[in-house]
This record gives structure tokens, C-alpha cells and sequence, in this order.
């Protein structure tokens, strides 16, 4: 199906393909690239509701980035944050060939501690707007985490994109696997489910992406 979607899908640009080429060569973890079809429905997403400040929780190797920053409206801004700063070579060199660096801020360090800060000048010193679109990709285990801290940096109507919610079907496993990736994904899927102050859908495109609307 992958090959098929791919296939009959518009094609990635020679930046994207040049991010997807070094990150099977020089990573170990080329299973999380966002890749074509996604990233591909990333842009799209971004160019229907045109949100100006938009965050991300895990650059990896800058794909999704890319795929975002390249669907920005004129004026709009990515903030993305990667905690492994060996990939920062690959990362800037994808964001130059795809001439969007100038759209993009990579921050450095841990999620949580980047995402306290951000907070602070978004909350408290409001030296920075609230995001438009915020979308996790970053470690599985602290998803309801990142949720609760980046719920109230969100505007009204903004939205909340996560992704690998369906984790290869761990989730609705019966009984549910007792290791904390899928405890934590599930806890987060339920925590949205129930959660009055969201619309949401879980979309089964890759690994699953849950699409979370703030209301109010």
C-alpha cells in the first residue's frame, strides 16, 4: 500500500529527497522519517488553514519541517526542536537546499525544558504570540506531557497534530502491551478523547496522526 500511495502521490522535491537519501545513510533510525506521502499531506494540511507560527516537537533529520515550512504563508514561522545536536549538519543542509531556512528556528535541547521556556515568554513575558499549529513527532513516552504543556500556548482554533498514534496497533491490543511507548500513546489518545475543550480524528495515514482541533 506505502509503495502504492507513493506512487500516486505528487512527488517530494530534490531537497526532500536529498534529507531522505543521508538520513538512510547516516542514521540508524531511518524508520522515522516522516517520508513522502505524509509529509505530503503535512504541507497540504498547513497550505488549507494557513497558520502563521506553527511548532514542532521532534526535527529528526528536518523532513517534516521542510514539508511545513514550505506551505507557510508569506510572513509565517516554524519553531522546531530536536534534542540530538549530531543531526544538525543534516538538518541545515536540508532546510538550505529547500530554501526555507530563513522560515525556520531549530531549537536545541530537551522537548520539555525548551517547551517550559517557550511557555514563559508565550504566557508570562509575552515576548512571543501563541502557536497557530503545533505538531509532535518526538519521544512516544512523553506525549501527555507535551500535550498539557503545549495546550495552552495554542490559540483558540489552533490546532494539535501527533504523530504515530496508532503505534503498529499496539493500542488497541487486548490486553494493552505494558511497555511505557504504547501505555503512553494510549493515555494520550484517551486523554484527547475525553477531552472537552478539543475536536479531534485519528487518521490512519502512516503510523496514525491525531488530528486535534482547540475550541475555545
Amino acid at each position: 500500500m506505502e509503495k502504492y500511495l507513493r506512487e500516486h502521490s505528487s512527488p517530494q522535491s530534490e531537497a526532500l529527497e536529498w534529507i531522505e537519501k543521508q538520513t538512510h545513510i547516516r542514521t540508524n533510525h531511518a524508520r522515522m522519517l516522516t517520508g513522502p506521502v505524509q509529509g505530503r499531506f503535512l504541507k497540504m494540511t498547513v497550505g488549507a488553514i494557513s497558520p502563521e507560527r506553527i511548532l514542532e516537537i521532534g526535527t529528526f533529520t528536518g523532513y517534516s519541517a521542510v514539508c511545513i515550512a514550505s506551505a507557510l504563508p508569506a510572513g509565517g514561522h516554524l519553531d522546531t526542536l530536536e534534542i540530538n545536536d549530531e543531526l544538525e549538519d543534516i538538518i541545515a543542509g536540508g532546510f538550505e537546499r529547500a530554501g526555507v531556512a530563513d522560515k525556520i528556528s531549530l531549537i536545541l535541547g530537551d522537548a520539555k525544558d525548551s517547551l517550559k521556556t517557550l511557555r514563559r515568554e508565550i504566557l508570562d513575558d509575552r515576548t512571543r504570540p501563541p502557536y497557530d499549529m503545533v505538531y509532535i513527532d518526538a519521544n512516544k513516552r512523553e506525549y501527555p506531557e507535551y500535550y498539557e504543556l503545549v495546550f495552552d500556548i495554542v490559540r483558540p482554533g489552533g490546532y494539535i497534530l501527533a504523530d504515530n498514534v496508532l503505534w503498529d496497533g499496539k493500542v488497541w491490543q487486548s490486553p494493552l502491551p505494558q511497555d511505557r511507548q504504547t501505555l503512553s500513546i494510549a493515555r494520550f489518545n484517551d486523554m484527547v478523547a475525553s477531552d472537552p475543550r478539543v475536536e479531534s480524528v485519528i487518521i490512519p495515514v502512516r503510523d496514525g496522526l491525531n488530528f486535534i482541533r482547540k475550541l475555545q
